[in-house]
């Protein structure tokens, strides 16, 4: 196939250029970035997804598109809104808008496990509930758990599905959402094939750092590259599927392929959980990376952020069944490989240095 590929000089989105290359599939680039991929599949120019006419001209003979691109992160203070809404909504409306005017059919989308906001859990009296916002007198005094919302009795935390109730919880979790229901109506209107796969917390070489937008393995990393131990907020116990960037990249690879051979979901977007299926506490990540580079441990701080969840773990059986997907690579092998990817220099070609408003 002929793919174009949204955020290709971002994170995630060169390891999917990577993986599609290997797999034999041809890949155009679009990225604001000027190591993303020309059309040619070389190094080239760069462009928005937002413009509209440089998202045309790289469509043309296309089959597919990958689309990675979009601003990342929980986002600092509401004066992001702007900018979340307008790279990631606009900029997937724009594109969406023209693959239909170029006969384009065939999208997998980048989406995210923050759609499912608080994870599954349940009540020992009320079965099955959905938790409220934590608030933030109770995260202050110390109580990180969330109670039932019937009873205000401590709740067993379980897995998700993708047929979950979708409750995002922060910006990026808005715009992530808004880009499935934009990506769901354009396959219903136009009948194309649509993918959109939900990464957990992704890790692995080239993840940005020392920016307030990057992840809590690359916030860890970074600490830990200064010397500095790792800073774990709440008491380290939250639960979350760690899952290697290679693994996202043929996962991706994985569901346009798949997508090729006709839509699972017929005029629709069918949603998978892209994870290992193993799920740790943000405390044993940090051990683990710190292991890996030899110390400082980490010091649990007991602080919080507003808009974090306390635990959400993916059921990944859906993309096992459909895609063939399953995680390859082990954490703790992947942690020491992403300790190691720390000294190289950043900028050159396997850390590059990234703004973190082009890329999943």
């Amino acid at each position: 196939m002929d793919v174009l590929l949204t955020g290709s000089a971002g994170f995630i989105g060169s390891h999917v250029a990577e993986a599609l290359t290997a797999a034999g599939h041809r890949v155009r680039g679009l990225d604001l970035r000027p190591d993303g991929l020309a059309p040619s599949g070389g190094p080239g120019g760069t462009a928005d997804v937002r413009d509209a006419a440089a998202v045309a001209r790289r469509l043309r003979g296309a089959d597919a598109v990958c689309h990675q691109a979009a601003k990342v992160g929980l986002g600092v203070d509401v004066s992001d809104l702007p900018d979340y809404a307008s790279v990631n909504v606009h900029g997937t409306a724009v594109l969406l808008a023209e693959m239909a005017r170029a006969g384009v059919g065939t999208l997998v989308l980048a989406s995210s496990m923050v759609v499912y906001g608080e994870g599954a859990y349940t009540c020992g009296t009320h079965g099955p509930v959905r938790p409220a916002p934590r608030p933030e007198e109770a995260l202050r005094a110390g109580r990180f758990e969330p109670d039932c919302p019937e009873c205000g009795r401590p709740l067993a935390p379980g897995t998700v599905a993708e047929d979950a109730a979708l409750d995002p919880r922060n910006v990026y979790a808005d715009t992530k959402l808004a880009q499935e229901h934009l990506a769901a109506s354009w396959a219903r209107a136009t009948g194309g094939a649509a993918a959109a796969l939900r990464y957990h917390n992704v890790y692995g070489p080239r993840m940005p750092r020392d920016t307030p937008y990057a992840g809590v393995a690359a916030i860890f990393r970074s600490r830990l590259m200064n010397g500095e131990a790792p800073l774990v907020f709440e008491d380290g116990g939250q639960r979350r599927d760690f899952v290697h960037v290679r693994d996202v990249a043929r996962a991706n690879v994985l569901a346009l392929e798949r997508l090729a051979d006709g839509p699972p979901e017929p005029g629709g977007l069918r949603a998978y959980n892209i994870a290992s299926g193993e799920p740790r506490t943000i405390g044993d990540m940090a051990h683990a990376l710190a292991g890996a580079f030899g110390g400082p441990p980490p010091r649990v701080t007991g602080g919080h952020r507003l808009g974090d969840v306390r635990h959400i773990v993916a059921r990944p059986d859906r993309a096992r069944r459909e895609l063939g997907f399953g995680a390859a690579v082990e954490f703790g092998e992947g942690m020491a490989e992403f300790a190691r990817a720390a000294a190289e220099p950043a900028g050159d070609a396997a850390e590059p240095a990234r703004r973190p408003v082009t890329s999943s």
